[in-house]
């Protein structure tokens, strides 16, 4: 018996739209990582890009659990020795909500080349109910069809 590899050529790549409002973070976050992988597939190749693009939308609805909206900080270094920058997730969410979700999901995937094309190419976040991606006829994702 042989074993299965993807081929580039025989790629398809499907579109999901995601509705945010009123889910965890940590939860939308893991299950948007596994279909931007496309590890949903039963064609899953870990060294291709098979996965699909996601839509999300009302990223600034997500829901937080916890004490996380006055206590997580993002960090960022600027290069120089001692000049940390910290924000807020609570200034953050009101600023930029597609960032939250962008980071998060991107906290889910391993760190290659090939994540970053998942994250910059086939993740795209709204923070209101409305995307221009209507064109691809995104599908609406319900968890149990992802499985």
């Amino acid at each position: 018996m042989k074993t299965f590899t993807l081929r580039k050529e025989d790629v398809t790549h499907r579109w999901f739209v995601v509705d945010a409002a009123g889910q965890p973070l940590g939860r939308l976050a893991s299950r948007v990582a596994q279909i931007l992988r496309g590890k949903h597939k039963p064609t899953f190749t870990p060294h291709l890009n098979g996965g699909d693009c996601v839509v999300i939308v009302n990223a600034a609805k997500v829901k937080l659990t916890g004490r996380k909206l006055e206590q997580k900080r993002y960090f960022r270094h600027t290069g120089y020795m001692g000049h940390e920058r910290f924000a807020a997730l609570k200034d953050v969410i009101v600023k930029h909500p597609e960032r939250v979700i962008e980071r998060a999901v991107w906290g889910m995937l391993p760190k290659t080349t090939l994540s970053r094309q998942h994250v910059k190419q086939m993740l795209k976040v709204y923070g209101g109910p409305t995307h221009p991606h209507q064109a691809q006829q995104p599908a609406p994702l319900s968890w149990a069809a992802a499985r």
